[in-house]
């Protein structure tokens, strides 16, 4: 038989490790306000978390409550980040070809482009840069396929941007951005 006290440590440190790599993120991407706030409330519970802990140190199950919680909380913490998709990515796409397309196509649906002569290993190379909102991604990364399957591209955090071109806000945003994306693979950008 499963006693409450196990279950309520395990989902006081699935909250408390949840707050807390949301807050992680937080305080890696520089959001000094939002950051402490979530820091009150992981210490608050995480306080309740090891009192009940310490006080049935006898007890193997609020041991493995949490741990438990504590694996739970860290996958849960991850996993709402990337559902935010809060702040910006830096796009970096290399092209052996042209990348006339690609960056027309880009520009087309607003994004930033700036775009580089390079050599590379194999010999030129054109680099494309974008910085985009991270909820704009999958967006981008469809463009990107639809145009040039075979470019090479790496996406990067983002702590600060200033200025630049980012599509204005879209009455289509409360379409999830996979489902736009779709529409977006059917796009030939080769000149």
């Amino acid at each position: 038989m499963i006693t409450a006290l196990p279950v309520l440590v395990f989902f006081a440190e699935t909250c408390v490790v949840t707050l807390s790599t949301v807050r992680t993120i937080f305080v890696a991407r520089g959001w000094k306000s939002l950051a402490p706030f979530l820091g009150f409330f992981e210490v608050s519970i995480w306080l309740f978390a090891i009192a009940q802990v310490m006080q049935n140190l006898t007890s193997p199950s609020c041991y493995i409550a949490f741990a438990g919680g504590f694996s739970l909380g860290n996958f849960l913490g991850v996993f709402i980040e990337q559902k935010l998709a809060l702040g910006n990515v830096v796009v970096h796409i290399t092209l052996r070809e042209s990348a006339s397309g690609l960056i027309d196509s880009l520009k087309q649906a607003g994004y930033g482009v700036t775009a580089l002569e390079a050599q590379g290993v194999t010999g030129p190379v054109q680099v494309i840069f974008s910085v985009i909102k991270r909820k704009e991604l999958a967006r981008v990364v469809a463009i990107i396929k639809g145009c040039e399957p075979k470019a090479f591209y790496s996406v990067n955090d983002l702590q600060i941007a200033a200025e630049g071109i980012f599509p204005k806000r879209r009455l289509r945003a409360l379409i999830p951005a996979p489902v736009l994306a779709m529409g977006d693979m059917a796009i030939d950008c080769r000149h």
